[in-house]
Formats: C-alpha cells, sequence, structure tokens
C-alpha cells in the first residue's frame, strides 16, 4: 500500500512537526511494516524553479526538431535551454532544472553546447521529475499559479512524503486511507474524519439498470447508480493524477480513474461498464461449464464453477470482484456509464485470483475483507467527483441488493487481556481500547463486544486480546524470559540421526535439505508399477506451487532433482546425502472433523483427526554421480559405482549401531533401481532399504548421468542399537588362511561369505573378500570368489590342525548350500607368516 502524506493529512489531524522517524516508529507500533518513507522534496537536488518561456527559436537541419528557448528564471539573464518537446509556447510557465541539479535516478544536469547552442538546465516532463510516465512532452503550469523563480517542488507536488507499508493479510482495512489514517488516529491521539460518513442515498423503488443476484453468498451486496451524457473527454484533475501516481497505479481515464481513487480512499474496490455496450439487464452469478472470458488483459480464461462472473444477455462480461471483461469496458467514447459496487465472498475472490493468477489491486483488498456497508457511499463520492468534472445527468434511481449478516457478538471476559498481556488492564480500559477500534462494548462480565463491519478477522476473543495489546503498546509489554526448564537431552532418534549424518560426512557425502513437495508425474518418471504404494501420495490442499501439490514418499525425487541442479551449474562429481522425513498416507474415506479453538477436541475428534495424518519415518537417501575417487597428476580416478551406494548403507547401518553380522544383502528388483544391480539391505533379516545403479529409464526421465547411482533406507525400521559388551582382546596371534571357492555366478558374495562365517564357528575372528575371478579355466557360468579368514582364539595359540579343521568346516557350508568348491587342487593357499 503506497500513499502520501498530505493525502493521509485530509483525514487525519498528524502534528505538523512529524517527521520521517515517528511516522516509521508509529506505523510499527500499530502493526504495519514500513517499506519506505520519501521525502519527494530531496529526490531532486539542486534548483528546480519555474521558469516563463520568453522566445522559442526552431533549430533546422536537424533528424528531429530542436528549440532553442530563452526562459526566465528570475535572474537578470534568461536561461538559455535547447528542448525538444512541442507542447508549450512562447509565455508558458514550465518547470526548469538549473546547471548542477539532479533529477531521481541519479540523472545530473551540466551546461554544455549541444546543436550548436548554449545549453544551460533542461526543461522536465512528468517522468524526469518522477511524477508519472508522461515522456512526450514536458510539465506545462497553469498561467498564474507561481512567478518566475519560484520554487516548483509545491507546485509539481513534489514537496509531500511517499509512504509504503506492507499490509498483512488479516487487516484488509489497512489497505485504504480510510484504514490507515484511523490507525494514525490512534497513535497521535488526533482527531479523524471518516470519508465514508456522507450523505449517501438509499435504494429506490426503481432500478437504473435490472440486475439479479443468483448466489447471494458469493455476493452478499450489489450497489449500482448510473450517469449519462457525461465528457468522454473529460481529464482526470491534476490532483487526483498526483495522488494515483503516487500510489503507484498508472491514470487512465475519469471514469476509471474515479474508481481506483476510491478504491485507495475507501477501501472499497468498484468497477465501470459502458451502459451502451450492455445486452439486457446484469445477472450475479456462479460461471458455468465451458464458459469463457476475455478479460480486459486481453486473455482469454477458462471459467470455473467456483467463479463468480456479471452476465448480460451475451453471457459473462466480467470476472466479478478480480477483473472486467473487454465487451463492456470502458472506452474513449463512452457517454452513459454504469458505476458497480458490491461486496464479494473473501475466500472465493482468492481462489479465483489464484486459479487465474490474476493478483489485481481489487482481488488483493477482497481476499483480505472489504467493509460491507460503505458501497452506496463510495458510489456517491464517485457520481459526485464524475459530475463535477465531466457534466452528465445522474440516474435518481439506485439500486442496491443488500443480503449482508450482521456482525456477531463476542464475549469477552474483561480479565482476559491482562492474564495473556502481562500488564493490568482494568475493565474500563479494555473498553475503551476496544471502542477506538471501533467495536461497541455492553455489559460488565463478560463484556458483549460487537466488532465494527470493517474488522472481519475479529472473530473470538484473543483477537480482541491482541487489539488490546496494539492499541494499549506494544512498548509498554515488558520482555521477561520464560524459565529454561532441565532437559534430558536429545532422544535416541535423534541422536541416532546425528550420527548416521556425521558419518556420512565424515566418508565424503555433502549434506542437502530440499523441499518435501514433487510433481505428480514423478511415479512414472521412476517407473513405480501401478500398484506400487508409493504412487498414494499425500495431495497439498493449498500448495505452494501448483506444479508440486504432493509431499514425496521417497527422498529420491528432490535429492535427484538436487543432483541434476548442480549438475546444470557444472558439478560433476557429486556425493551427496539426505536424512528426512516422508509422508506415506492412510487410505481412509472420512473425512476428517472440523476442529474448532473454543474448546479441546474429545477423545473420538482427536483419534478422528488423527486417523488421516500420514506416517512420517525418517529416511536416509545417497545419490552419487561422476568420481568417487578424483583424478589427478597421481592417476586415474575411480567412477563411483553401485557397490559404493551399497557401501554406503553400510556405514549409515553401522553408525545406527548395526552390528556387519546382523546387516544382509540380497539382489533384488525395485524401481527405480537396475534389475540386476540393486542390493536389498536388510538388519535382521527384515529389508529397511535398497541401494544399487539406477534403472536407465529412469536415468533419462530425469536427464542424469549414466550409471547414476542411488540408495534409501529407512532409519526408523532400523532396530535400536544393543548395548555393546567390550570384547577381551586376545593377545595371542592370528592365524590367516585365504580360501577360494568356486561356483555359480549368480550366487552372491555376501551370501557365501555368510556361509562361512556359519561353518567357521568360533574361532573365526573376520571374512573378507579380496578376489573375483572369472574364466574359461573357471568354467562357463563359474566364477571364483577369494576370502581372507582370520583366526585366533582368546586364551592359546591356535594349532594347524584347529584351523585347518574351521576351515574345513567353513567350506562345508559353503558346498552344501551353493555347491562350492575348492579351487585348483581342492587346497586352501596358506600365505607367508601365518601360524597354524
Amino acid at each position: 500500500m503506497k500513499t502520501s502524506l498530505s493525502w493521509l493529512r485530509d483525514y487525519v489531524e498528524l502534528p505538523s512537526s512529524l517527521t520521517a522517524e515517528q511516522l516509521d516508529d508509529a506505523l510499527t507500533n500499530l502493526g504495519l511494516e514500513v517499506e519506505s518513507i520519501v521525502d519527494q522534496a530531496a529526490t531532486v537536488k539542486g534548483d528546480l524553479l519555474v521558469g516563463k518561456v520568453l522566445t522559442i527559436e526552431e533549430l533546422t537541419g536537424f533528424k528531429k526538431p530542436i528549440r532553442f528557448c530563452q526562459v526566465d528564471v528570475g535572474n537578470a539573464t534568461p536561461q538559455e535551454i535547447v528542448c525538444g518537446a512541442r507542447n508549450f509556447v512562447e509565455g508558458d510557465l514550465v518547470v526548469v532544472i538549473m546547471p548542477g541539479g539532479e533529477l531521481p535516478g541519479g540523472f545530473k544536469i551540466g551546461a554544455r553546447k549541444t546543436y550548436g547552442r548554449n545549453s544551460n538546465g533542461m526543461i522536465c516532463s512528468a517522468r524526469e521529475l518522477g511524477l508519472g510516465d508522461d515522456h512526450d512532452g514536458i510539465v506545462v503550469l497553469p498561467a498564474g499559479v507561481a512567478a518566475p523563480g519560484d520554487d516548483a517542488r509545491p507546485v509539481v507536488g513534489l514537496d509531500d512524503v511517499l509512504v509504503e507499508v506492507e499490509i498483512t493479510p488479516d487487516r484488509g482495512y489497512q489497505m485504504s486511507l480510510r484504514g490507515m489514517a484511523r490507525e494514525l488516529s490512534h497513535a497521535f491521539a488526533a482527531a479523524y474524519t471518516d470519508p465514508a460518513l456522507i450523505d449517501a442515498p438509499g435504494a429506490t423503488a426503481e432500478a437504473p439498470h435490472p440486475v439479479t443476484v443468483e448466489d447471494t453468498v458469493g455476493c452478499d451486496r450489489f450497489a449500482a447508480r448510473v450517469v449519462r451524457g457525461i465528457d468522454p473527454k473529460a481529464p482526470s484533475p491534476d490532483w487526483m493524477k498526483r495522488r494515483l501516481t503516487a500510489a503507484g497505479i498508472r491514470t487512465i481515464s475519469l471514469p476509471v480513474d474515479i474508481t481506483n481513487y476510491l478504491m485507495l480512499e475507501l477501501g472499497q474496490p468498484m468497477h465501470v461498464f459502458d451502459l451502451d455496450r450492455l445486452s439486457g439487464g446484469l445477472i450475479v452469478r456462479r460461471a458455468r461449464p465451458g464458459e469463457k472470458l476475455t478479460t480486459l488483459d486481453g486473455v482469454a480464461r477458462a471459467l470455473d464453477a467456483e467463479d463468480m462472473v456479471i452476465c448480460d444477455d451475451t453471457g459473462p462480461i466480467s470476472l466479478a470482484a478480480v477483473m472486467g471483461g473487454e465487451t463492456s469496458e470502458w472506452h474513449p467514447g463512452t457517454v452513459d456509464v454504469l458505476l458497480e459496487a458490491a461486496h464479494w465472498d473473501p475466500v472465493m475472490v482468492g481462489r479465483t485470483a489464484r486459479r487465474h493468477k490474476l493478483f489485481s489491486e481489487a482481488a488483493k483488498r477482497w481476499e483480505r475483507g472489504v467493509d460491507p456497508t460503505i458501497a452506496l457511499a463510495a458510489l456517491e463520492r464517485a457520481v459526485q467527483i464524475l459530475t463535477a468534472h465531466a457534466g452528465g445527468t445522474v440516474d435518481e434511481r439506485i439500486l442496491d441488493i443488500d443480503h449482508v449478516l450482521s456482525s456477531p457478538k463476542i464475549l469477552l471476559d474483561p480479565a482476559l487481556p491482562a492474564q495473556r498481556i502481562g500488564l493490568p488492564y482494568p475493565a474500563d480500559r479494555v473498553t475503551d481500547l476496544l471502542g477506538q477500534v471501533g467495536c461497541r462494548v455492553a455489559g460488565s462480565t463478560p463484556l458483549e463486544v460487537t466488532p465494527p463491519s470493517w474488522r472481519p478477522d475479529l472473530l473470538a476473543p484473543i483477537d480482541l486480546v491482541e487489539e488490546v495489546a496494539r492499541l494499549g503498546g506494544y512498548n509498554d509489554i515488558p520482555s521477561v524470559l520464560p524459565p529454561a526448564r532441565g532437559g534430558q537431552g536429545a532422544t535416541p532418534a535423534q541422536r541416532r540421526r546425528r550420527t548416521v549424518g556425521r558419518a556420512m560426512a565424515e566418508n565424503g557425502y555433502v549434506e542437502v535439505l530440499s523441499y518435501p513437495f514433487v510433481t505428480p508425474g514423478t511415479a512414472d518418471q521412476l517407473g513405480y508399477p501401478a500398484d506400487d504404494p508409493r504412487r498414494s501420495a499425500v495431495r497439498l490442499s493449498n500448495p505452494l506451487s501448483e506444479e508440486e501439490p504432493l509431499l514425496r514418499t521417497s527422498l529420491l525425487p528432490p535429492l535427484l532433482a538436487t543432483v541434476k541442479r548442480n549438475l546444470g551449474r557444472g558439478k560433476r562429481d557429486l556425493a551427496l546425502f539426505e536424512i528426512g522425513t516422508v509422508f506415506l498416507p492412510h487410505l481412509v474415506t472420512t473425512a476428517p472433523p472440523m476442529l474448532g479453538v473454543d474448546r479441546r477436541p474429545t477423545d473420538e475428534e482427536w483419534a478422528a483427526a488423527n486417523a488421516i495424518v500420514p506416517e512420517q519415518p525418517w529416511h536416509l537417501a545417497v545419490a552419487l554421480t561422476g568420481e568417487i575417487e578424483p583424478s589427478g597428476w597421481w592417476g586415474d580416478g575411480r567412477p563411483a559405482g553401485w557397490a559404493d551406494a551399497i557401501e554406503a548403507a553400510r556405514i549409515a547401518l553401522a553408525a545406527a549401531g548395526m552390528d556387519a553380522a546382523r546387516v544382509t544383502l540380497a539382489a533384488a528388483e525395485k524401481s527405480p533401481w537396475h534389475p540386476g544391480r540393486c542390493a536389498a539391505v536388510a538388519v535382521d533379516g527384515v529389508i529397511v532399504g535398497f541401494a544399487g545403479e539406477l534403472h536407465p529409464a529412469v536415468v533419462s526421465a530425469l536427464e542424469l548421468p549414466k550409471r547414476t547411482c542411488a540408495m534409501e533406507i529407512s532409519l526408523d525400521a532400523v532396530p535400536a542399537a544393543p548395548v555393546v559388551q567390550a570384547k577381551r582382546i586376545s593377545t595371542f596371534p592370528p592365524a590367516l588362511i585365504d580360501v577360494a571357492l568356486v561356483l555359480d555366478r549368480a550366487v552372491p558374495a555376501a551370501s557365501v561369505e555368510s556361509a562361512l562365517a556359519e561353518g567357521a564357528g568360533e574361532l573365526l575372528e573376520s571374512v573378507s573378500l579380496f578376489d573375483v575371478y572369472e574364466s574359461d579355466q573357471v568354467g562357463a557360468g563359474k566364477k571364483s570368489l577369494a576370502y581372507k579368514l582370520t583366526f585366533r582364539a582368546p586364551d592359546r595359540t591356535l594349532t594347524s590342525e584347529e584351523t585347518l579343521a574351521a576351515r574345513d568346516a567353513a567350506v562345508a557350508v559353503a558346498a552344501s548350500r551353493f555347491g562350492a568348491a575348492l579351487r585348483g587342487d581342492g587346497r586352501s593357499r596358506s600365505r607367508p607368516g601365518d601360524r597354524a
């Protein structure tokens, strides 16, 4: 909301010595966020004077018309100025900025020779002065308004202060001079004049134009008046143009400017129709399927059944409360006008504006709430201003279809403000402050408070408490910190997440935080089967972006989008991880109960509300692409592969306290992973996630590099870490034996490792795979897996017989389970330095 201080002074008697700092403090304490306060006089530096054009010499021989002017600026010698504008004549008063001055935007003015003549200064246009968009000609002042040499700032309106504030969504009444002036009257205890309190005639028995309102919920008031025979060429008065320009609104024509001016002054949006372009009577209703409307911005819009429209016999001619239509708008030849002022449902307007992406100044006010009682006052003001400047005959008939409901009373305990704010507020003080807001207060305990018509945000006792605190003075409320209670520290789940995140970072992964919103096409891009439960996602009723209305059921979609974004910015080697919640909906058919704030919900209501809240388990996901080990002068690097994604799962589970023996891997098929390069990660036999290389189709759909890998596990599915019992460290030497086994290529190495560990018994300290070999010597469809077995006893040095017996037992289990055979002569190989 932008306006000028002089306009505010029309309605509130502010102190004459008011400074920008005092105004800023007052608005801030009233709850308005001040964007800027600009003294217009300071925007033009140097001498800005009124000049009288004495002579004009037309210079020829140039590509464009040039004039050499002698201008009287109050000095003994006329000022020589070269100017290209042609909208002034000798004897006109103009605005001149002298050499050494500076116009808005940092445009410095000096004396120079141009077009063969000396030019000392510049004759200014409205745009050069920051007063509007008109750059076609310079500003010509009315005769006798000032003398040559006078300061031109007050003459052209550059002596004002411009104020811009940000209005919170719940205080629509502040989006008008009427509302801002009322607020400032509270801050300075100044007299206030309500511009809406004028003598406005009421509805007549006969309407000036037939109107039918079919939906009195979407439009509970519709008023209209008619003026015929206006001068279509009548310009808007200068004072109105200056105020509209200061508010950031472009001037168009007198009828349209009047509606915009009154919208700013009273907060009542209005619309002007060309009466001769209307076909039949008007109908106010909801849009019907298939209807379209071309709005004033030239866009043809498909209407929704929730949209309110104004129609004539040809169909919709206006998108109600948002923007008018092309077929009935004012045009330069309009002589008969119908002025409309209505009251529309704020929820409907807000949804319509978002649906059509039309956030007009009118829609912003309707969405926040408009006083439903000032329609006739706004029409009377519009008729007065229009006929005063464009003539015409006012139709004495007045239309007013009124279905507005009265504001409900709010019962307020007079002790509640003191209880909530922490300051003593006697009952009479509470009554006085609420009276300043405009409320009617009756009764004693409790107070019966009726909010004013311009405050639709006052709905509950706590809203009134806020007004008491605001007008009573926020600065008077002491800042007292609540006592800090002793805590129990982080929960086990929190400690686990932090430990896992720290482990991932220590292993070279970079943490990212993504928005949990995804597009409806994400499931198709990731190749989820039709019956995959991850396709069922929670849809937000009011999403931040209409393109991403769903909550994620997996961390991978936003994480892979982050990978793509970094690739687009030149990063090629990426190892990212994210820890966050996913949202798994409960597929229920019952609607959630509507819970109020006036009481605690019952156990049944609370259970019903929670029944539709989705499960929100914590997941960990990683994504890798490019080189996991960088190349350089030391040699070639190593690209990230599916094994690195699996290792990321091992790292995370180890950090979560899971012993390696409890973690098992098995080949799996799970979207979006490659079916031949995907592993199911299980703890104690329960699958907690998957890891591997992404499917080529997924990589192509997401425009990621080939062989991009990923892992995702559910941290909430990982069991709690057991209490670790420290093992006695043996001082006896280990026995090391290598075992090479030949078996089918399809057998997972991890399964063979588990079988060896199971058969070796308690003497086995560790087993690890160090070689995988495939060749014709091994056999078709076969592979050789070589493991290092480490045996150690806690109380003695193992003998060769004990070690070989444990080795043979381990091999026997692998042979019986997978048909494995010792490679070569069927014997194992002892490593140098082995003791057995």
